[in-house]
């Protein structure tokens, strides 16, 4: 009963502007066009969204903010001319059309071939199914389009009768395509769309330069029935007159499938580009995929024509707030890099840790966040390119709460402390019930969980070899900021090194870590004298990072320098006792773990309620031996 009282509304509405004069039509379009700009926010951001994506390079904000108003008005035009066309006697319609280089349908259809016309959505698309059966047009051959059903079998109906009432046959897409072929291979033509996302099933290829999906139909249908494919365009002149132009012949023969898509994308861009507040901006054209917004997985994969150079898909990552957490992280944002060959990769960190991320290649750019408020970390991220994609890797109501009022579109991450409504793609806490995981696992499941193939990463790194020199630097980093409970003895320390430099007199040890360490190093460095160069609470992460880089090897507690060495390729030897090596381990092969496991390890605690045991276990000399055999 509800279908057939909007079918009633739908006829009243058909009524009106059928008896409406072409210059009132126009008319009523732009006020209604004007209307909807107004009222309709989230379209309105939409076109703007397209309209960057395609001419941002091209145009000034004020040029698309033009564009963007007069689209609302020609699409309102459009829709009602393509009402009244398809009420008016075909003689009318005849009479308000217009052709241009038409002798590129002719020419394969007089030698016997099907020829299929690359539609677009531009001006009042409906006229297609009226003017190309008639007989001055290529009414001497059979002529079809594909269509898909409406939910309302009413209104779905009357279409049909509409759009088949000067001859064209209509071919229902859930029937199959081959009818299609039968005809093509005859001879005939066919109208198929092309320029609309595809979804999961469609082909990512450029689009205005930028990855979106599109349909392979056109170039299957062409190539399985040797026809040819031929790009063809409605153009508005003036109120009540339009001018079709056939603009491009493209010979599938000795072509790719992929190829010919990647070409009618092409083609339909010059088609937009003549007249573009014609075209369909209200349609999410370069949609981003839900859930997997990485490309590997989908069944036609990408195709990029020689000397493609696309604009970026813009992928912003909340690093972690701890130096450790960001190292292992690190394999994730190498993971997401690796899923569309245009991401591009900002790493929001705190300042901090932020140069860190200068030594992970596949990241494009790093925002160093300010220690500050929440307003200045939001001001920041909204001054920057607008983002197409957000990733959380903290587990934080404030990182998410950065993002969201950041205005990124797609904000994706763990559910974790209540912040749920500030995402929009809540990733699934992965579920394991085997043995203990490495903490990296955490992150490459969230790189996984957006679409990024794991196989596609490279294999762990070795830990490099250090040229021969004079001196051999060994870096000791005897300090945890996490707490007590994670930090071996101090004076075990110290007995390692005096015992290794008395057997290579051309080591030096280099101190490092925080200010907050300062006392813990004391002791160690008064007992190595000119042995040892304490570093501790002296130095920036950038000169972290180039000091560690010169050391032979790291002999360190379970701590972010531990991480960050292995990120730079230098051998580790890392004493755990509180902790669980299984799970936030170094990374990477050629390191020495030396742990006791005691009844009460791993208890993650910060400080030891009872006597220390799991370090006390660890002996000098075991850990002096595991030095001297990676020395």
């Amino acid at each position: 009963m509800l279908d057939f009282l909007v079918y009633l509304f739908y006829r009243a509405v058909l009524g009106f502007v059928k008896a409406l004069p072409f210059l009132a039509l126009w008319r009523l379009g732009y006020f209604a066009g004007a209307f909807a700009w107004l009222c309709f926010g989230s379209y309105r951001r939409l076109v703007r969204r397209n309209l960057a994506i395609a001419f941002g390079g091209e145009q000034s904000i004020r040029e698309l903010r033009r564009l963007e108003r007069q689209h609302f008005a020609h699409l309102a035009v459009n829709l009602l001319s393509s009402v009244k066309m398809s009420l008016v006697p075909l003689e009318e319609v005849d009479r308000r059309v217009e052709f241009e280089n038409m002798d590129l349908l002719h020419q394969p259809l007089r030698s016997g071939r099907g020829v299929v016309c690359i539609l677009s959505h531009l001006g009042p698309m409906e006229l297609f199914a009226h003017i190309f059966p008639r007989p001055h047009v290529v009414g001497y051959v059979r002529t079809a389009d594909v269509y898909q059903k409406l939910r309302n079998p009413y209104i779905d109906a009357h279409l049909f009768r509409l759009r088949s009432r000067a001859g064209v046959e209509m071919f229902d897409r859930s029937q199959g395509f081959n009818p299609a072929i039968e005809l093509l291979r005859g001879g005939g033509v066919i109208g198929i769309p092309s320029d609309q996302h595809s979804g999961d099933s469609g082909l990512w290829t450029p689009f205005f330069s930028r990855l979106a999906s599109t349909t392979p139909l056109a170039p299957l249908l062409a190539k399985r029935a040797d026809a040819v494919l031929v790009g063809v365009a409605l153009y508005t002149v003036k109120p009540g007159r339009w001018r079709v132009v056939a603009r491009a012949v493209v010979e599938p023969r000795g072509q790719s499938l992929e190829a010919l898509t990647a070409r009618i994308n092409e083609i339909t861009a010059d088609q937009i580009r003549v007249a573009p507040a014609d075209w369909f901006w209200v349609h999410n054209r370069w949609k981003t995929p839900r859930p997997n917004f990485l490309l590997p997985k989908y069944k036609r994969g990408v195709y990029l024509p020689a000397d493609s150079i696309l604009k970026p898909f813009r992928i912003l990552i909340r690093s972690t707030n701890w130096l450790g957490d960001s190292v292992i992280s690190a394999a994730a944002v190498r993971a997401i890099k690796r899923g569309r060959p245009d991401a591009h990769i900002t790493i929001a960190a705190p300042a901090k840790i932020a140069p860190v991320w200068k030594l992970v290649p596949e990241v494009d750019e790093i925002l160093p966040l300010p220690s500050r408020s929440l307003a200045s970390t939001v001001s920041l991220l909204r001054k920057q390119r607008a983002f197409d994609v957000a990733i959380l890797f903290p587990n934080s109501l404030r990182s998410a709460l950065e993002i969201w009022l950041a205005g990124v579109p797609r904000r994706v991450g763990y559910r974790g402390h209540q912040r749920a409504w500030l995402l929009n793609q809540i990733v699934p806490d992965p579920k394991w019930r085997g043995p203990i995981r490495h903490q990296v696992h955490h992150y490459l499941h969230l790189a996984e969980s957006v679409g990024a193939d794991l196989a596609l990463l490279p294999e762990p790194s070795v830990p490099r070899t250090s040229q021969a020199s004079a001196t051999i630097k060994i870096g000791l980093c005897p300090g945890a900021e996490y707490g007590p409970a994670k930090r071996w003895l101090p004076e075990r320390f110290a007995e390692v090194a005096a015992a290794l430099s008395k057997q290579h007199p051309s080591v030096q040890w280099i101190l490092f870590g925080t200010a907050a360490e300062v006392e813990i190093g004391k002791p160690i460095a008064d007992a190595l004298g000119d042995l040892c160069v304490n570093r501790i609470g002296q130095t920036t992460i950038e000169e972290l990072i180039t000091e560690l880089h010169d050391c032979r090897l790291l002999l360190t507690n379970d701590t972010g320098t531990m991480h960050l060495a292995t990120l730079l390729g230098v051998p580790v030897v890392a004493i755990f006792g509180s902790t669980e090596d299984r799970l936030t381990g170094p990374l990477g092969e050629g390191h020495t773990v030396i742990r006791h496991h005691v009844e009460c390890s791993p208890c993650f605690l910060r400080e030891c309620p009872i006597d220390f045991r799991c370090m006390k276990a660890v002996t000098s000399e075991e850990v002096a031996a595991a030095v001297k055999r990676l020395l």
